[in-house]
Protein backbone atom coordinates (compact mmCIF):
# COMPACT_ATOMS: atom_id res chain seq x y z
CA UNK A 1 0.00 0.00 0.00
CA UNK A 2 1.42 3.75 -1.18
CA UNK A 3 2.65 6.44 1.41
CA UNK A 4 -0.54 8.46 0.29
CA UNK A 5 -2.96 6.23 0.34
CA UNK A 6 -2.53 4.43 3.65
CA UNK A 7 -2.42 8.76 5.07
CA UNK A 8 -6.45 8.86 3.70
CA UNK A 9 -7.42 5.95 5.26
CA UNK A 10 -5.76 6.34 8.74
CA UNK A 11 -6.52 9.98 8.42
CA UNK A 12 -9.71 10.37 6.57
CA UNK A 13 -11.36 12.70 8.93
CA UNK A 14 -8.84 15.44 7.80
CA UNK A 15 -10.14 14.39 3.95
CA UNK A 16 -13.97 14.07 4.49
CA UNK A 17 -15.00 17.92 3.41
CA UNK A 18 -13.25 16.99 -0.06
CA UNK A 19 -14.46 14.31 -0.68
CA UNK A 20 -18.00 15.20 0.08
CA UNK A 21 -17.40 18.34 -1.83
CA UNK A 22 -16.18 16.22 -4.86
CA UNK A 23 -19.17 14.08 -4.21
CA UNK A 24 -22.07 17.02 -4.32
CA UNK A 25 -19.91 18.49 -7.39
CA UNK A 26 -20.67 14.89 -9.53
CA UNK A 27 -24.14 14.89 -7.62
CA UNK A 28 -25.24 17.89 -9.20
CA UNK A 29 -24.35 17.15 -12.60
CA UNK A 30 -25.64 13.46 -12.41
CA UNK A 31 -29.05 14.37 -10.85
CA UNK A 32 -29.65 17.07 -13.95
CA UNK A 33 -28.31 14.66 -16.30
CA UNK A 34 -30.61 11.95 -14.86
CA UNK A 35 -33.62 14.11 -14.90
CA UNK A 36 -33.36 15.22 -18.24
CA UNK A 37 -32.68 12.03 -19.06
CA UNK A 38 -35.64 10.03 -17.44
CA UNK A 39 -38.06 12.66 -18.48
CA UNK A 40 -37.29 11.88 -22.20
CA UNK A 41 -37.26 8.36 -21.69
CA UNK A 42 -40.65 8.29 -20.09
CA UNK A 43 -41.96 10.48 -23.33
CA UNK A 44 -41.00 7.39 -25.69
CA UNK A 45 -41.00 4.85 -23.10
CA UNK A 46 -44.22 3.34 -25.33
CA UNK A 47 -41.61 3.25 -28.38
CA UNK A 48 -38.59 2.05 -26.73
CA UNK A 49 -40.86 -0.84 -24.94
CA UNK A 50 -42.70 -1.78 -28.27
CA UNK A 51 -42.13 -4.86 -30.21
CA UNK A 52 -41.51 -2.93 -33.08
CA UNK A 53 -38.15 -3.15 -34.91
CA UNK A 54 -38.27 -0.33 -36.76
CA UNK A 55 -39.67 3.00 -36.55
CA UNK A 56 -40.33 5.26 -39.89
CA UNK A 57 -40.26 9.14 -39.68
CA UNK A 58 -40.72 11.85 -41.45
CA UNK A 59 -37.61 12.64 -43.99
CA UNK A 60 -35.78 15.32 -42.42
CA UNK A 61 -36.47 14.19 -38.59
CA UNK A 62 -33.83 14.20 -36.11
CA UNK A 63 -35.46 12.91 -33.98
CA UNK A 64 -38.81 11.59 -32.31
CA UNK A 65 -39.11 14.81 -30.77
CA UNK A 66 -39.06 17.11 -33.46
CA UNK A 67 -40.12 14.23 -36.21
CA UNK A 68 -41.66 16.12 -38.33
CA UNK A 69 -45.59 17.00 -38.90
CA UNK A 70 -46.51 13.34 -39.95
CA UNK A 71 -46.11 10.83 -43.16
CA UNK A 72 -49.04 9.91 -46.00
CA UNK A 73 -50.81 7.24 -45.21
CA UNK A 74 -50.47 6.06 -48.35
CA UNK A 75 -46.80 4.93 -47.48
CA UNK A 76 -48.01 2.01 -45.20
CA UNK A 77 -48.94 -0.07 -47.93
CA UNK A 78 -45.72 0.32 -49.59
CA UNK A 79 -43.24 -0.36 -46.77
CA UNK A 80 -45.48 -3.75 -46.71
CA UNK A 81 -43.59 -4.03 -50.16
CA UNK A 82 -40.55 -5.21 -48.10
CA UNK A 83 -40.79 -9.78 -47.45
CA UNK A 84 -39.47 -8.67 -44.23
CA UNK A 85 -42.41 -6.79 -42.99
CA UNK A 86 -44.76 -8.27 -41.01
CA UNK A 87 -46.45 -5.60 -39.51
CA UNK A 88 -46.63 -1.82 -40.16
CA UNK A 89 -48.87 0.34 -37.49
CA UNK A 90 -49.02 3.91 -36.59
CA UNK A 91 -48.67 5.45 -33.20
CA UNK A 92 -51.72 7.27 -32.96
CA UNK A 93 -53.49 9.30 -29.80
CA UNK A 94 -54.03 12.61 -28.95
CA UNK A 95 -55.01 14.89 -25.70
CA UNK A 96 -58.07 16.12 -23.91
CA UNK A 97 -59.59 17.16 -20.62
CA UNK A 98 -59.96 14.56 -17.70
CA UNK A 99 -62.45 15.19 -15.05
CA UNK A 100 -62.82 12.76 -12.02
CA UNK A 101 -66.09 11.51 -10.93
CA UNK A 102 -66.70 12.88 -7.45
CA UNK A 103 -68.44 11.70 -4.31
CA UNK A 104 -69.96 13.72 -1.48
CA UNK A 105 -67.69 17.09 -0.67
CA UNK A 106 -64.89 15.90 -2.76
CA UNK A 107 -62.91 18.31 -5.12
CA UNK A 108 -63.57 17.50 -8.33
CA UNK A 109 -59.95 17.36 -10.60
CA UNK A 110 -59.28 18.47 -13.70
CA UNK A 111 -56.31 17.53 -16.07
CA UNK A 112 -55.96 17.79 -19.72
CA UNK A 113 -54.03 14.49 -20.47
CA UNK A 114 -52.59 12.53 -23.22
CA UNK A 115 -54.21 9.89 -24.77
CA UNK A 116 -51.93 7.29 -26.54
CA UNK A 117 -53.23 3.61 -28.29
CA UNK A 118 -51.72 0.34 -28.36
CA UNK A 119 -53.40 -2.70 -29.89
CA UNK A 120 -54.23 -5.31 -27.29
CA UNK A 121 -53.74 -8.26 -29.61
CA UNK A 122 -50.59 -10.48 -28.62
CA UNK A 123 -47.46 -9.91 -30.00
CA UNK A 124 -48.58 -6.68 -31.83
CA UNK A 125 -46.27 -3.78 -32.68
CA UNK A 126 -47.34 -1.48 -30.37
CA UNK A 127 -48.18 -3.19 -27.59
CA UNK A 128 -45.01 -2.93 -25.19
CA UNK A 129 -43.38 -5.89 -24.14
CA UNK A 130 -43.76 -4.83 -20.13
CA UNK A 131 -47.49 -5.21 -20.37
CA UNK A 132 -48.89 -7.81 -18.25
CA UNK A 133 -51.44 -10.08 -20.12
CA UNK A 134 -54.31 -8.44 -17.78
CA UNK A 135 -53.31 -4.99 -18.73
CA UNK A 136 -53.71 -6.40 -22.51
CA UNK A 137 -57.52 -8.06 -21.52
CA UNK A 138 -58.62 -5.02 -19.45
CA UNK A 139 -57.85 -2.98 -22.45
CA UNK A 140 -60.25 -5.12 -25.19
CA UNK A 141 -63.07 -3.60 -23.23
CA UNK A 142 -64.87 -0.43 -24.61
CA UNK A 143 -63.68 2.84 -22.87
CA UNK A 144 -61.43 1.00 -21.02
CA UNK A 145 -58.24 3.03 -19.88
CA UNK A 146 -55.04 1.90 -18.00
CA UNK A 147 -52.55 4.60 -16.60
CA UNK A 148 -49.89 4.96 -14.37
CA UNK A 149 -49.53 4.80 -11.09
CA UNK A 150 -47.83 7.65 -10.43
CA UNK A 151 -50.77 9.86 -11.69
CA UNK A 152 -53.58 8.40 -10.00
CA UNK A 153 -53.16 10.60 -6.96
CA UNK A 154 -53.10 13.84 -9.55
CA UNK A 155 -55.93 12.69 -11.37
CA UNK A 156 -58.01 11.78 -8.12
CA UNK A 157 -58.71 8.29 -9.63
CA UNK A 158 -57.89 4.58 -8.70
CA UNK A 159 -58.47 1.17 -10.33
CA UNK A 160 -62.32 0.29 -11.07
CA UNK A 161 -63.40 4.42 -11.30
CA UNK A 162 -65.14 5.69 -13.59
CA UNK A 163 -64.00 9.50 -15.23
CA UNK A 164 -64.78 11.95 -17.91
CA UNK A 165 -62.65 12.42 -21.32
CA UNK A 166 -63.66 15.22 -23.23
CA UNK A 167 -67.09 14.50 -21.93
CA UNK A 168 -67.32 10.85 -22.48
CA UNK A 169 -66.97 8.43 -19.82
CA UNK A 170 -64.49 6.07 -19.28
CA UNK A 171 -63.22 3.85 -16.80
CA UNK A 172 -60.11 2.88 -14.90
CA UNK A 173 -59.22 -0.70 -15.53
CA UNK A 174 -55.76 -1.20 -15.50
CA UNK A 175 -52.84 0.41 -13.71
CA UNK A 176 -49.07 0.75 -15.14
CA UNK A 177 -45.63 0.60 -13.65
CA UNK A 178 -43.21 2.29 -15.46
CA UNK A 179 -45.29 4.80 -17.55
CA UNK A 180 -44.04 8.36 -15.63
CA UNK A 181 -44.97 11.36 -17.39
CA UNK A 182 -43.84 14.51 -15.16
CA UNK A 183 -45.31 17.13 -17.99
CA UNK A 184 -49.11 15.77 -18.46
CA UNK A 185 -50.80 12.60 -17.35
CA UNK A 186 -51.11 10.21 -19.55
CA UNK A 187 -53.76 7.48 -20.41
CA UNK A 188 -53.33 4.67 -22.63
CA UNK A 189 -56.23 2.95 -24.71
CA UNK A 190 -57.25 0.59 -27.57
CA UNK A 191 -57.51 1.64 -30.90
CA UNK A 192 -61.27 0.63 -30.83
CA UNK A 193 -61.77 3.11 -27.93
CA UNK A 194 -59.61 6.28 -29.59
CA UNK A 195 -62.33 5.47 -32.28
CA UNK A 196 -64.77 5.58 -29.88
CA UNK A 197 -64.02 8.84 -28.22
CA UNK A 198 -64.03 10.51 -31.09
CA UNK A 199 -59.69 11.07 -31.25
CA UNK A 200 -58.35 8.49 -33.87
CA UNK A 201 -56.58 10.20 -36.54
CA UNK A 202 -58.93 9.91 -40.07
CA UNK A 203 -57.09 12.18 -41.95
CA UNK A 204 -54.52 11.30 -44.97
CA UNK A 205 -51.80 11.72 -42.63
CA UNK A 206 -50.69 9.43 -39.88
CA UNK A 207 -47.91 9.56 -36.85
CA UNK A 208 -44.87 7.99 -37.07
CA UNK A 209 -45.22 4.40 -38.15
CA UNK A 210 -43.62 1.32 -35.93
CA UNK A 211 -42.72 -1.56 -38.31
CA UNK A 212 -41.92 -5.32 -37.14
CA UNK A 213 -40.28 -7.54 -38.59
CA UNK A 214 -40.13 -11.05 -39.47
CA UNK A 215 -36.35 -11.71 -37.87
CA UNK A 216 -35.12 -8.75 -35.62
CA UNK A 217 -31.19 -9.46 -35.87
CA UNK A 218 -32.03 -7.78 -39.72
CA UNK A 219 -33.72 -4.62 -38.18
CA UNK A 220 -30.18 -2.92 -39.50
CA UNK A 221 -30.33 -4.54 -43.06
CA UNK A 222 -33.85 -3.97 -43.06
CA UNK A 223 -33.85 -0.45 -42.28
CA UNK A 224 -31.08 0.14 -44.80
CA UNK A 225 -33.37 -1.65 -47.62
CA UNK A 226 -36.27 0.61 -46.68
CA UNK A 227 -34.18 4.19 -46.64
CA UNK A 228 -33.20 3.24 -50.25
CA UNK A 229 -36.57 2.83 -51.65
CA UNK A 230 -38.24 5.38 -49.54
CA UNK A 231 -37.35 8.14 -52.34
CA UNK A 232 -36.87 10.61 -49.65
CA UNK A 233 -40.42 10.58 -48.71
CA UNK A 234 -39.31 8.96 -45.40
CA UNK A 235 -36.45 8.03 -42.81
CA UNK A 236 -36.37 4.03 -41.40
CA UNK A 237 -34.70 4.07 -37.67
CA UNK A 238 -33.87 1.25 -35.52
CA UNK A 239 -35.68 1.36 -32.04
CA UNK A 240 -32.20 1.38 -30.12
CA UNK A 241 -31.15 3.96 -32.78
CA UNK A 242 -33.93 6.12 -32.91
CA UNK A 243 -33.44 6.04 -28.13
CA UNK A 244 -30.29 7.63 -28.93
CA UNK A 245 -31.06 10.32 -30.72
CA UNK A 246 -34.19 11.06 -28.91
CA UNK A 247 -31.87 11.49 -25.61
CA UNK A 248 -29.47 13.49 -27.65
CA UNK A 249 -31.83 15.71 -29.09
CA UNK A 250 -33.56 16.46 -25.57
CA UNK A 251 -29.92 16.72 -23.82
CA UNK A 252 -28.18 18.92 -26.65
CA UNK A 253 -31.03 20.45 -29.21
CA UNK A 254 -32.90 22.00 -26.15
CA UNK A 255 -30.76 25.25 -26.00
CA UNK A 256 -32.35 25.65 -21.76
CA UNK A 257 -31.40 22.17 -21.14
CA UNK A 258 -27.77 22.56 -23.03
CA UNK A 259 -27.23 25.91 -20.77
CA UNK A 260 -28.12 24.23 -17.65
CA UNK A 261 -26.14 21.49 -17.73
CA UNK A 262 -23.40 23.74 -18.66
CA UNK A 263 -23.84 26.12 -16.28
CA UNK A 264 -23.96 23.17 -13.78
CA UNK A 265 -20.84 21.37 -14.81
CA UNK A 266 -19.35 24.95 -14.79
CA UNK A 267 -20.50 25.36 -10.84
CA UNK A 268 -19.65 22.05 -9.87
CA UNK A 269 -16.27 22.46 -11.22
CA UNK A 270 -15.29 25.66 -9.28
CA UNK A 271 -17.24 24.49 -6.28
CA UNK A 272 -15.44 21.20 -6.37
CA UNK A 273 -12.25 22.94 -6.71
CA UNK A 274 -12.22 25.22 -4.04
CA UNK A 275 -13.69 23.53 -1.30
CA UNK A 276 -11.14 20.28 -2.33
CA UNK A 277 -8.13 22.72 -2.52
CA UNK A 278 -8.78 24.36 0.55
CA UNK A 279 -8.90 21.38 2.51
CA UNK A 280 -5.91 19.35 0.94
CA UNK A 281 -4.16 21.98 1.67
CA UNK A 282 -5.38 22.17 5.55
CA UNK A 283 -4.69 18.56 5.29
CA UNK A 284 -1.08 18.69 4.28
CA UNK A 285 -0.22 21.62 6.26
CA UNK A 286 -1.17 19.84 9.34
CA UNK A 287 1.55 16.93 8.30
CA UNK A 288 3.94 19.09 7.47
CA UNK A 289 6.08 17.74 10.49
CA UNK A 290 5.89 14.42 8.97
CA UNK A 291 6.53 15.75 5.66
CA UNK A 292 9.94 17.55 6.97
CA UNK A 293 10.81 14.51 8.26
CA UNK A 294 10.64 12.59 4.99
CA UNK A 295 12.96 15.52 4.09
CA UNK A 296 15.21 14.79 6.72
CA UNK A 297 15.52 10.97 5.88
CA UNK A 298 16.83 11.82 2.50
CA UNK A 299 12.97 11.90 0.27
CA UNK A 300 13.20 14.48 -2.22
CA UNK A 301 10.75 17.41 -3.52
CA UNK A 302 10.06 16.20 -6.34
CA UNK A 303 8.57 12.59 -4.51
CA UNK A 304 7.17 14.34 -1.75
CA UNK A 305 5.21 16.47 -4.71
CA UNK A 306 4.55 13.53 -6.38
CA UNK A 307 2.98 11.44 -3.04
CA UNK A 308 0.40 14.64 -2.40
CA UNK A 309 -0.57 14.37 -6.11
CA UNK A 310 -1.43 10.61 -5.27
CA UNK A 311 -3.01 11.60 -2.25
CA UNK A 312 -5.68 13.53 -4.32
CA UNK A 313 -5.77 11.04 -7.05
CA UNK A 314 -7.14 8.85 -3.96
CA UNK A 315 -9.22 11.51 -2.54
CA UNK A 316 -11.19 11.85 -6.41
CA UNK A 317 -11.35 7.90 -5.92
CA UNK A 318 -13.31 8.23 -3.09
CA UNK A 319 -15.34 10.60 -3.65
CA UNK A 320 -16.54 8.95 -7.15
CA UNK A 321 -17.34 6.18 -4.75
CA UNK A 322 -19.15 8.46 -2.74
CA UNK A 323 -21.18 10.00 -5.49
CA UNK A 324 -22.03 6.97 -6.60
CA UNK A 325 -24.21 5.97 -3.21
CA UNK A 326 -25.49 9.22 -3.44
CA UNK A 327 -26.84 9.15 -6.54
CA UNK A 328 -28.42 5.64 -5.92
CA UNK A 329 -30.35 7.84 -3.13
CA UNK A 330 -31.48 10.70 -5.27
CA UNK A 331 -32.64 7.97 -7.91
CA UNK A 332 -34.30 5.77 -5.19
CA UNK A 333 -36.11 8.85 -4.04
CA UNK A 334 -36.96 10.27 -7.63
CA UNK A 335 -38.29 6.66 -8.28
CA UNK A 336 -40.72 6.84 -5.25
CA UNK A 337 -42.02 10.29 -6.00
CA UNK A 338 -42.76 8.76 -9.85
CA UNK A 339 -40.10 10.18 -11.60
CA UNK A 340 -37.24 7.84 -13.62
CA UNK A 341 -33.68 9.14 -13.23
CA UNK A 342 -31.47 7.86 -16.57
CA UNK A 343 -28.07 8.46 -16.52
CA UNK A 344 -26.34 7.86 -20.27
CA UNK A 345 -22.96 6.15 -20.01
CA UNK A 346 -21.40 9.66 -21.41
CA UNK A 347 -22.64 11.76 -18.40
CA UNK A 348 -20.89 8.82 -15.85
CA UNK A 349 -17.88 9.12 -18.21
CA UNK A 350 -18.15 13.05 -17.77
CA UNK A 351 -18.68 13.13 -13.79
CA UNK A 352 -15.84 10.50 -13.32
CA UNK A 353 -13.33 12.54 -15.71
CA UNK A 354 -14.41 16.07 -13.89
CA UNK A 355 -14.13 14.40 -10.32
CA UNK A 356 -10.67 13.03 -10.88
CA UNK A 357 -9.55 16.26 -12.56
CA UNK A 358 -11.17 18.51 -9.80
CA UNK A 359 -9.48 16.26 -7.18
CA UNK A 360 -5.83 16.41 -9.49
CA UNK A 361 -5.77 20.17 -9.97
CA UNK A 362 -6.87 20.84 -5.95
CA UNK A 363 -3.25 18.89 -5.64
CA UNK A 364 -1.27 20.60 -7.44
CA UNK A 365 -3.11 23.96 -6.03
CA UNK A 366 -1.86 22.53 -2.97
CA UNK A 367 1.94 21.56 -4.16
CA UNK A 368 3.27 25.17 -2.58
CA UNK A 369 2.76 23.83 1.31
CA UNK A 370 5.40 21.92 1.06
CA UNK A 371 8.01 24.83 0.67
CA UNK A 372 7.49 24.93 4.73
CA UNK A 373 8.50 21.09 5.06
CA UNK A 374 12.17 22.28 6.20
CA UNK A 375 13.82 20.07 8.10
CA UNK A 376 14.99 22.43 10.22
CA UNK A 377 11.81 22.98 12.17
CA UNK A 378 11.85 19.95 13.78
CA UNK A 379 14.41 20.96 16.11
CA UNK A 380 11.95 24.25 17.25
Amino acid sequence: MSLALSTLIYEWRRYTAAIVALAFSGLLVLAQVGMFSGIGRAFTAAIDRSRADIMVLAPKSESLINGGNGLPRRLMPQIYMNPEVVEVADLDGGGGLFQNEVKGDEKRKREFVQVTSVDPVPGAATLPVDYPESVREALLEPYAVAVDESALKRLGVKLGDKASLNGRTIRIKAILTGYPNMMQPQLVVSRGTLRLLDMASTGDRVGPLMVKISDPSRAEAVRDALNASSGGKYRAWTRGELADANEKQLLTGEAFIGIMLGFSVALGFLIGVGITWMTLRGAIFANIKEFASLRALGVSMGSLRRIVVELSFWVGVAGLGVTALLTAGVTRLAAMGGLPLAYPMWSVILVSILLLLIALLSGLLSLGVLKKSQPADLLR
